[in-house]
Order: structure tokens, then C-alpha cells, then sequence
């Protein structure tokens, strides 16, 4: 019987970024799970996510601001999670400036 790699969410992080890394991690039609690893990197002033697909997010690491239209700044930390429906305006106001950002991400219809 072939023996299933392991891998770590946390290993091969870079230890300087331009800008944030998105890894795919697990994919199949209508589902992708990601890491993504911000180093105080936020979005661009005046963008806004508005995305086709649902989105669940959960923060490994750090901390960081999420901004959702009309409303105000929700703080996530280590082991916060949200579910962001398809078409929800938001957008990343700011990531841990102290150390990197990791989240685990799936994107799914």
C-alpha cells in the first residue's frame, strides 16, 4: 500500500514577501481549498472582493481585519473562522504587522 504524503500548513513559508502567497492545497470543480500567507499585506485602497463563489475562511495565525461593505472592521485571531457568501463585498484593511498572516481558505459554490 503507497503511504499518503504529510504535509505541514505551517512549513515552507518564505521569510520575506512581496506580496501575499496563495497556495492551492486541494481542488475539484466547484471546491478549492488554499493557504494563503499575508506579511502585512492588506487590499489595494478601494478594492473590493465580489466573488462568484462562497468563501470559508479560517485564521491559523496572526491576526487581521476584515472589512464587509456598510459595516464596520471585524477582527479575526487564531482560530476564527467565517463563512462569506458569493457576491459579499469585503476586503483586508490589515494583517498582523508583528508576524506573517496564515489562513485556510475554501472557495465553493
Amino acid at each position: 500500500m503507497q503511504r499518503c504524503p504529510i504535509n505541514n500548513i505551517f512549513s515552507g513559508i518564505p521569510e520575506k514577501l512581496k506580496n501575499e502567497l496563495f497556495e492551492a492545497l486541494l481542488q475539484t470543480p466547484g471546491f478549492r481549498m488554499e493557504r494563503i500567507v499575508s506579511q502585512c499585506q492588506c487590499s489595494p485602497e478601494g478594492f473590493w472582493y465580489d466573488q462568484d463563489e462562497n468563501e470559508w475562511v479560517m485564521l491559523l495565525k496572526g491576526k487581521a481585519g476584515l472589512r464587509f461593505a456598510g459595516e464596520e472592521v471585524v477582527i479575526l485571531q487564531p482560530g476564527d473562522y467565517i463563512n462569506i457568501p458569493q457576491h459579499c463585498r469585503h476586503r483586508v484593511e490589515w494583517t498582523d504587522p508583528d508576524q506573517e498572516t496564515v489562513w485556510l481558505v475554501v472557495y465553493y459554490k
